[in-house]
């Protein structure tokens, strides 16, 4: 017990201290978009989550709890007329580990370009792209530990930037089918080609969180604290960053979802009023050999978004 409790200590403090590098301005926001309809109707509370192929884009160390082969498929009509898509995929190979790959893209649409004097130049289109492969492990049956390689482009007309970075997370079972910790670093890495002259800081993001799953519900609860690596004016501010998210078997085959994303909130304020931004709402209908999610997330008087994943 004491080796095992060790090694969480160890690796937890390895993520926390490399969290802790200086935050800036960033670039590459598109990486802290949710990923799939179920994570966006958890509203992002997502670093306990298991045996989807998904965890690629928010904790590694969960490919490890995958069941079987898993495969997710989803595109994303946004508001502004912006689409974005994405692909994943994880399994396990013998005598290996998990292994797993994700792609993610973003269509900013088409812009009009002007001279100086207003002379219609055409249009230009813009564009993000992330690619990441990744790995996880056991170091105990309880304690499970990942690893991402990632490399980002961004274009925007003729001018393009790429990026290189790694993720990092791990995951521990404290009481089996009752309490799940998790924590994740994500996004650290540089900047190898900027737009401009002076290269710009990823969005990183040191998340933690616990999944509680209450005796005699069907239910699963999530709680996750975000970018605690960023720098705050008061300690406390380092905590408002917090989403929650509550899944409910219905049956074996439906699922309900809802969440609440705090940063989302305050950001989506206008005047006195924030409506229902923060919160989303979704579920999911399994047919056995696939599965199909769909989330509502509210932004309040900006708007809505719908989300649609198929996995098998």
């Amino acid at each position: 017990m004491i080796r095992r409790n060790t090694v969480i200590i160890f690796t937890l403090s390895i993520l926390c201290s490399s969290a802790m590098i200086a935050q800036g301005n960033t670039t590459y926001d598109f990486l802290r978009n949710d990923v799939g309809a179920r994570a966006a109707a958890l509203a992002g509370s997502t670093v306990t989550i298991t045996d989807d192929a998904n965890a690629i884009f928010y904790n590694p160390a969960a490919l490890a709890t995958l069941t079987t082969r898993r495969v997710s498929l989803g595109f994303l009509k946004h508001m502004l007329d912006i689409n974005s898509g994405y692909a994943s995929f994880g399994t396990e190979i013998p005598n290996l580990g998990f292994v797993g790959a994700g792609i993610v893209y973003i269509n900013y649409g088409e812009f009009t370009r002007t001279s100086e004097d207003g002379q219609d130049l055409g249009t230009f289109g813009a564009g993000d792209l992330a690619v990441t492969v990744g790995y996880g492990g056991q170091l105990q049956p309880d304690l499970k530990y990942g690893a991402n390689a990632k490399f980002i482009y961004s274009s925007i007309a003729e001018a393009h930037s790429t990026a290189a970075a790694i993720d990092l997370g791990v995951q521990y079972t404290a009481v089996a089918n009752r309490f799940l910790v998790g924590a994740s670093l994500l996004n650290l890495g540089t900047q190898l080609n900027p737009y401009v002259a002076t290269r710009e800081n990823l969005p990183l993001d040191f998340t933690m969180g616990v999944a509680l799953y209450p005796e005699h519900l069907p239910a699963v609860l999530t709680i996750n604290l975000h970018k605690l690596n960023e720098q705050q004016d008061k300690f406390f501010d380092r905590f408002k960053q917090f989403t929650i998210g509550a899944e409910f078997t219905a049956s074996e085959n439906v699922q309900f979802r809802v969440g609440y994303n705090n940063e989302r909130r305050r950001e989506s304020k206008i005047g006195t009023s924030s409506g229902l931004a923060g919160f989303s709402i979704g579920g999911g209908i399994s047919t056995g050999a696939y599965t199909v999610d769909y989330a509502f997330t509210s932004f309040g008087s900006i708007g809505a978004v719908h989300r649609v994943s198929i996995a098998f």
